[in-house]
């Protein structure tokens, strides 16, 4: 799909990796809805600079740990810019929590943003696409979702369950709607890390380097424009699967 003259909306597409997605997509010629929960003031930063480059974007606020949040979000999103034709699942949540020590509270939370909320999204605006006939989901998942990270189980269960809801969908939605996940290695470190220990995070990569939001933006784009991929997942880690 070319995104010029399409309308995109990104969860949490206000901050960190979302934010590159946000701009990308908006260099593109897309229309941006950029959804936040807790990023007020760096998403309407955001609008507002995306804007005095002469495109078009808009923000709007929805708690996707509630199933309110996500009906609002799908009813509300395409109202703004425009039926929605590309719809990005960025918004995630990454508690730190090993087997044994997540309690019910941290797995209703976890589930809810990184896996519920994405399938509702992707149900009840990819029919919309289907009606039209045409749009593109891309799912933001990372390694944990492949591998598993002894230190946040939660989170790994959530993505995996996240990648495999891109397969379900995509050949639930096909052949009108492509969907595809992107799984990143080590892309912006966790905020308070500090350079030893990203050091140590690149020297687990065969190409001894972490990545950049752009490494997700390039593959995002790919995903977007490509009519031949659906149902896939590109992992984008710097060959860290392979050590």
């Amino acid at each position: 799909m070319d995104p010029r003259g399409r309308t995109a909306l990104v969860t949490g597409g206000a901050v960190r990796v979302g934010r590159a997605i946000s701009l990308a997509l908006a260099d593109a010629g897309a229309r941006v809805v950029v959804h936040h929960h807790a990023s007020a003031k760096e998403a309407k930063r955001l609008v507002e600079s995306i804007r005095a480059d002469g495109r078009e974007a808009a923000t709007i606020s929805a708690d996707l740990r509630t199933m309110a949040g996500v009906r609002s979000l799908a009813k509300d999103a395409p109202g703004l810019l425009g039926p929605i034709d590309i719809l990005v699942n960025n918004a995630s949540t990454f508690p730190p929590a090993d087997f044994a020590e997540v309690d019910e509270e941290t797995w209703e939370r976890t589930i809810a943003v990184n896996l519920r909320a994405p399938f509702f999204l992707s149900q009840q605006l990819g029919l919309q696409m289907k009606s039209r006939g045409v749009g593109v989901i891309v799912n933001m998942g990372d390694l944990a979702g492949i591998q598993t990270w002894k230190g946040y189980a939660a989170h790994s269960i959530s993505k995996a369950g996240l990648l495999h809801l891109t397969r379900v969908s995509a050949r639930a939605l096909a052949p009108e709607v492509r969907v595809a996940a992107i799984a990143p290695g080590t892309i912006l470190p966790p905020e308070g890390m500090t350079d030893r220990e990203v050091q140590a995070l690149a020297r687990q990569t065969p190409l001894e380097h972490i990545g950049s939001p752009q490494d997700v933006v390039d593959a995002l784009l790919y995903i977007v424009q490509s009519y031949f991929v659906t149902g896939e997942v590109m992992v984008v880690d710097g060959g860290r699967l392979l050590a």
